[in-house]
């Protein structure tokens, strides 16, 4: 993990976006904002477009986005056959342009992904973007998070493990190839000596995989402790669990690898007869506990859920200042329709704490009349977002 924070600052860098440019991106043929304000609030009614722009600034990290859309999908009904989004990014004293964008293959053509570029140079990938940024967001589609399958949260995981370490992409799209392979080989019964080399690999950086989100579970719990007395949003207590978890314990990290790829071995048969992988840290799951009353997050009410959420990823952009060296940006959709007066204050009061620069959606402008100075409001309609005067 990066230690960046550690070493020559006197705290995180503050990171934010300040111009934000779109093209033919979902509802917007062409969009230019400025958003100079680290607390910004989108306003419209359902459909007006608030999300598409959260969408836009998510796809400013690796990965699909908040939405986690095919490319094609983003395209304006009746735009042109590409879409763009570009940024001017302020971090300290310095400015950098980042942009992404993609365009229609021609027929027979192939698809060559989205364009990453910084500063107008094109990049090979855009784990590029994290040099410069770290996003986190929290959606309505995560209202489910802790009843929903296990998938989900290991998706979310995996995301926060990303913002602290971003090498943790790489090592997961290796490892999806790797276990890929491996289920071909056996289900086409290829030599031992194939699947032994094949399963040397898998079990690196599946290894590598499993200790890298244990050690953000166990630097986000410690960051949780320290910061729950007196917050209005409930401490999650962590943990890993399944199937794989108990051949970390106790052991090196060489110890672990060993017994991994003898485990992946002996479960041959069984794997071929179920056709996948059936041991690994791609079935692990986060278990996460309402930790004051001891209960399972899954068994909360909605809005001890919701609370519980917006609690972990605070403390998640306050492990990310501290571990990058820079502060992230938060994307809250719809964030403030389900929290009371007291807890969306308390909300505004904790983001500004932070430091961090905040954007975020909801259909009522009195939601966020109280945001705390320097404020910003925009009311989006029309393909289109004004600025809310007396804001």
């Amino acid at each position: 993990m990066s230690d960046r924070g550690q070493a020559g600052h006197s705290g995180p860098e503050p990171v934010a976006v300040r111009v934000l440019k779109l093209s033919d991106f979902r509802s917007y043929p062409s969009l230019s904002l400025r958003l100079d304000a680290p607390l910004v609030a989108f306003v419209g009614p359902n459909g007006a477009g608030k999300t598409n722009l959260l969408e836009a600034v998510s796809l400013l990290t690796p990965g699909r986005g908040l939405r986690r859309a095919a490319y094609g999908e983003i395209l304006r009904l009746g735009g042109a056959e590409r879409w763009a989004v570009s940024a001017v990014l302020e971090h300290g004293a310095a400015e950098t342009r980042l942009g992404t964008g993609w365009e229609r293959p021609a027929p027979g053509g192939s698809d060559q992904g989205r364009i990453v570029r910084v500063d107008g140079a094109d990049v090979p990938s855009a784990e590029a973007l994290l040099d410069h940024l770290r996003i986190l967001w929290i959606t309505p589609a995560m209202d489910g998070l802790f009843t929903g399958p296990a998938g989900d949260r290991r998706r979310f995981l995996d995301r926060l493990v990303l913002a602290v370490d971003p090498e943790h992409g790489r090592r997961s799209r290796e490892f999806e190839r790797l276990l890929t392979s491996r289920n071909r080989l056996l289900e086409e019964g290829a030599a031992s000596s194939w699947c032994d080399a094949v399963e040397a690999e898998l079990a690196g950086r599946g290894v590598a995989i499993a200790l890298a989100r244990a050690e953000t579970v166990a630097l986000l719990s410690a960051r949780i402790a320290e910061r729950s007395a007196g917050s209005a949003f409930p401490a999650a207590g962590l943990s890993l669990t399944g199937e794989f978890e108990p051949l970390l314990a106790g052991r090196s990290a060489a110890e672990v690898e060993l017994a991994y790829r003898r485990a992946l071995r002996d479960g041959r048969e069984r794997d071929r007869a179920a056709r996948r992988t059936l041991l690994g840290p791609h079935r692990s799951d986060l278990d996460v506990v309402f930790a004051e009353k001891a209960v399972p997050a899954a068994l909360s009410s909605t809005g001890e859920q919701k609370a519980l959420l917006i609690g972990l990823v605070l403390a998640q952009a306050d492990l990310v200042a501290a571990t990058s060296g820079m502060t992230p940006i938060l994307l809250l959709d719809e964030i403030a329709a389900h929290l009371d007066p007291n807890r969306r204050a308390a909300l505004f009061a904790r983001l500004s704490a932070l430091g961090v620069q905040a954007l975020m959606t909801g259909t009522d402008p009195l939601l966020f009349e109280h945001l705390p100075e320097p404020g910003l409001r925009f009311r989006v309609e029309d393909g289109g977002a004004a600025p809310i005067r007396g804001a």
